[in-house]
């Protein structure tokens, strides 16, 4: 029970440690949890494409049922976005998804998403983790049922009727990594009248040999099938379609700060309402938000802080860096499944290299970056704690006007550029990030926040 331990987005590990036994634990844990919180209800219980997956996500079914519950299993493996709306939809109990993410083939995992459809907030977790133990089934006769059930429609039906949207004459490239977007994205996207031309859209457990994440060194091929197609847009997901990316005509990928600049300007064109970003999202958003007399509200990285911001400001879109994002009027949780008819929606009305460039215009240039330091788990918070004494006074010859500390720790440097060093939730490593007005600068950024990290490791 100590491998088990739930981080930003729910317990991931190997697949030396995430066994078969450890995960029927997990789901005793969650049907105590449910049970001392009162509920009753039927449980999701989701598996992204993961060769692993669908059996984890049975014997998770199987003890969650003997505890007394109702459980639904999709008919296939399934984005988490679309498990998590299917909560909201039947008023279930909650549910748990089997998915490792963006993580690489060895890799798998379980989170549990409550019954509002947002992510767990720590104190749930917390309780989970503190119920951790051997399944305890009630007498067979008090056994809840499993059965499959078709979650994908009723989450297209949604998202059209959020973003109603004729997308005839789009044309859109459109990427699964052999990922559980597969048939959902990209038909919602016909539905809605796109041509799609699709690749990697096969099954593939071993996400043809590299980890299903949609950064800019694994969309190549994305990016280049839509310069040779002509195609309007280029959309990819991650393992589990909760994070998008896309790719456009001029830029190939689009960092994901400036498709959230992008989106969250459309979406001001009609409509009202404050941003949410992470520590580690740009500070474009406050500029655009500030051009329309909105608010934009600071939060820690990791999405169920965006979701908690959300409702309690009432706000409009939701994001961060990575490329997770939602919407007002949609469940708190990233959608990487919804984001792409956005996407093609925005694009629909202006192409996003158009928008990029007139946002950066209007608001002043800016570039991002990351890098990871390799960092033991157990070493992180003295790493952090060290660094507190070691906050410099200045970085390149910049003075720090501010230091923020939400989540590790934010340098805001005096010409309005920025450095950020904080603990991965899901990796043994300390992420370092930058954002100032040039690539040259935030490379020299990174450099100067590696050179303060790495001694203190």
């Amino acid at each position: 029970m100590d491998a088990i331990s739930f981080g930003t987005d729910g317990w991931r590990a190997t697949l030396d440690e995430f066994t078969d036994e450890r995960v029927r634990i997990v789901g005793q844990a969650v049907a105590d949890h449910l049970d001392a919180a009162g509920h009753d209800g039927p449980v999701a219980v989701g598996y992204d494409a993961r060769e692993t997956s669908e059996g984890f996500a049975e014997s998770l079914a199987e003890v969650l049922a003997a505890n007394g519950f109702d459980v639904l299993l999709p008919e296939r493996d399934t984005p988490t976005p679309v498990i998590a709306y299917g909560i909201v939809e039947h008023d279930l109990a909650g549910a748990c998804m089997i998915t490792a993410s963006h993580n690489p083939p060895e890799y798998n995992g379980v989170k549990f998403i409550p019954d509002d459809g947002a992510p767990a907030l720590p104190e749930v977790t917390e309780d989970i983790e503190s119920r951790l133990a051997e399944p305890s089934p009630l007498p067979e006769s008090e056994w809840g049922d499993v059965r499959r059930h078709e979650f994908v429609h009723e989450h297209a039906r949604a998202a059209r009727d959020l973003v109603d949207a004729d997308l005839g004459g789009l044309s859109v490239v459109y990427d699964a990594m052999h990922g559980s977007g597969r048939g959902v994205t990209d038909r919602l996207l016909e539905q809605a009248g796109a041509d799609v031309e699709r690749i990697r859209c096969e099954t593939d457990p071993d996400f043809g040999g590299s980890a299903p994440e949609p950064s800019a060194e694994n969309l190549h091929a994305l990016a280049e099938r839509v310069r040779a197609t002509g195609a309007d847009l280029g959309v990819a997901n991650d393992g589990d379609a909760d994070r998008l990316a896309v790719c456009t005509p001029d830029r190939g990928h689009l960092d994901e700060n400036l498709f959230f600049a992008a989106v969250y300007d459309y979406l001001l064109e009609s409509d009202a309402g404050p941003a949410i970003r992470t520590v580690s999202t740009t500070f474009l958003i406050d500029r655009i938000a500030e051009a329309h007399g909105q608010e934009v509200h600071e939060v820690p990285v990791g999405f169920k802080w965006v979701a908690e911001a959300m409702a309690d400001h009432d706000a409009l879109m939701g994001g961060e860096e990575s490329g997770g994002f939602t919407v007002r009027g949609h469940i708190r949780e990233k959608d990487g499944v919804l984001m792409a008819l956005l996407a093609a929606a925005a694009a629909s009305e202006e192409p996003f290299d158009e928008r990029v460039d007139r946002l950066l215009e209007e608001h002043g240039r800016i570039a991002a970056g990351k890098v990871s330091i390799d960092c033991p788990d157990d070493r992180k918070d003295g790493v952090l704690a060290e660094l507190e004494d070691h906050i410099p006074e200045d970085v390149l010859g910049i003075g720090v006007a501010d230091v923020v500390t939400k989540d590790g720790f934010k340098l805001l440097l005096e010409d309005g550029s920025w450095l950020l060093v904080r603990p991965s939730g899901t990796e043994p490593k300390l992420r370092v990030y930058a954002e100032a007005d040039e690539e040259q600068r935030v490379d020299q950024l990174l450099r100067a926040g590696r050179d303060l990290v790495e001694p203190l490791v």
